[in-house]
């Protein structure tokens, strides 16, 4: 791995492209005439840098358990590719860079929600409870939420309701998509020091949990955003068509009791979210280009 290689795989460039398509929705909300290009772009730029700046810090701190895990060893710490120093060194100038440029470009409330972001997942999630609390997704969750308010805060200069109800999407869709990774992955977790929610509650009862929380959470979340938010039809009968078949798989989860059926509802969930996302963002712009 060259050098430009590994410091580009200490931001999980995999997850950056769904963080960012989760903030379009609220660009695209903006009232006709609001919203420029620049606007947009030093948005989810800026948002792409606090997320890599993030993700770096987090594999900073957890450069030696990642080294205890068979889908972590290979990342750039536990690796060698590169120096704890320079991994720390290259978190907090992505932190400064991306606060900063969202500050200068987009006002000091999406700022301050990046720097809120930030907080959440390196020291509430990483430092604190991941090692030793089930709710750390929660925290963790926090964060990997956030796109959606940063996007709106841009535009309206507030978080109104279509940050929240976003933001509501994709908070109660993670606790599900990250119970799967933790079900086909327990023993790997268990290895590394985390309990994670399988290896204290027991397998058949986070899969319990999982449907629960996408019959009560993330399919309510998503009609209520067809419902509250400026979408059109079709996102209102895809996110019904698509929460059903979300809540399906779940149930198929909780009947086939494997490791490979956990895999699937993992990249089912992957799917889900990006599927019901690229919807409103498609309705969105019929909406505002096409009508």
């Amino acid at each position: 791995m060259s050098g430009a290689g590994a410091y580009l795989q200490l931001t999980k460039p995999r997850l950056l492209p769904l963080v960012l398509f989760t903030g379009l929705p609220p660009l695209l909300m903006a009232e006709a005439g609001t919203l420029s290009a620049g606007l947009a772009i030093a948005t989810l730029g800026g948002t792409a840098l606090v997320a890599g700046a993030a993700n770096a810090l987090n594999s900073y701190l957890e450069r030696d358990s990642d080294a205890l895990m068979t889908r972590t060893e290979s990342r750039p710490l536990p690796s060698g590719a590169l120096s704890p120093g320079r991994a720390l060194a290259f978190g907090i100038l992505l932190a400064l860079a991306g606060t900063g440029s969202l500050w200068h470009f987009c006002g000091a409330h999406a700022a301050l929600i990046a720097l809120t972001a930030i907080f959440f997942y390196v020291f509430v999630y990483t430092l604190w409870l991941k090692p030793r609390s089930r709710w750390a997704i929660l925290a963790g969750g926090v964060s990997g939420a956030i796109t959606p308010l940063i996007a709106d805060a841009a535009v309206d200069g507030h978080v109104g309701a279509v940050g929240w109800l976003l933001f509501a999407i994709v908070f109660t869709w993670q606790p599900p998509h990250f119970y799967a990774i933790a079900l086909y992955r327990k023993r790997e977790y268990e290895r590394a020091g985390y309990q994670m929610l399988p290896s204290r509650i027991g397998d058949e009862a986070t899969r319990r949990r999982i449907v629960a929380w996408v019959a009560a959470a993330v399919v309510p979340a998503s009609l209520l955003t067809a419902a509250l938010t400026p979408v059109g039809a079709l996102y209102a009968v895809a996110a019904l068509a698509l929460g059903g078949w979300f809540l399906v798989e779940a149930l198929v989860l909780l009947r086939h009791r494997t490791p490979l059926a956990a895999r699937r509802f993992f990249w089912v969930s992957l799917a889900y979210l990006a599927s019901l996302f690229l919807v409103m963002i498609a309705d969105l712009g019929l909406e505002r280009w096409v009508v």
